[in-house]
């Protein structure tokens, strides 16, 4: 299945706290590129953000509050085209789960996904940031069937997940 993306994008924006300053410098050379876009970001990040580049941006929880989940929530119903996520790899995070599994489900849904500034340039540079892209989504019928399956023989749907 192929899911057409429109010229204006949903770009969901997260940073550690040690790569926060990283993530405003490059929204700021990329300011006028941002202001095309529909920006929706986890707390402290979207704050700052919205405050420095004086553009509308959707602030979700803080990261570790649950905003990591929830912009993957986002990714997973279609919410966002793709995201930029400036992690910290050399910081241990108290809530590291939520960050894999942020990445994770980036990938399971096909979403772009820009972990440090040189790859947030080509994204953002892209010709596809100015026009339409048909972004193929999974097809996981087989999967959801299977889990149904596996669910019913366990006695419930509690065993699907």
């Amino acid at each position: 299945m192929a899911l057409v993306l429109k010229p204006r994008k949903r770009i969901g924006l997260v940073a550690h706290d040690n790569k926060k300053q990283d993530l405003i410098d490059w929204a700021r050379y990329n300011r006028s590129v941002l202001a095309a876009h529909d920006l929706v970001a986890t707390g402290t990040t979207g704050t700052i953000l919205g405050r420095e580049l004086d553009l509308p941006i959707t602030c979700l929880q803080s990261g570790p509050l649950g905003g990591d989940l929830q912009i993957g929530a986002m990714i997973a119903d279609g919410s966002i085209d793709f995201l930029v996520f400036f992690w910290d790899p050399l910081e241990p995070q108290p809530h590291d789960t939520d960050v894999k599994s942020l990445l994770r489900i980036a990938v399971v849904w096909n979403i772009p996904v820009a972990c440090d500034r040189a790859s947030a340039d080509f994204m953002i540079s892209s010709p596809l940031m100015t026009g339409s892209y048909e972004r193929t989504v999974p097809d996981y019928t087989a999967h959801n069937v299977r889990a149904i399956s596996i669910a019913e023989e366990a006695g419930g749907p509690e065993g699907a997940d």
